[in-house]
């Protein structure tokens, strides 16, 4: 087995975007719902669906560091 640095950097360097836009996206819906609790149900599908964009793009760096 051999042991590879550059697969731990790809992980590393591609879950820091992504991990700190999706703490951005939850902080940023869960602040409108909590100005205006009316807007749940806009706010929350488009979190969701943000939050899947971003964790897609970690996803592709884990492909890249296994695939490496």
């Amino acid at each position: 087995m051999e042991i590879s640095v550059t697969g731990g950097l790809i992980i590393a360097l591609g879950g820091i975007a992504p991990a700190i836009g999706i703490g951005m996206i939850g902080a940023k819906a869960m602040e409108a719902i909590g100005r205006n609790p009316e807007a749940s149900g806009k706010v929350l599908p488009a979190m969701l669906l943000g939050m899947a964009f971003a964790e897609a793009i970690a996803i592709y760096a884990l492909v890249l560091a296994f695939g490496g």
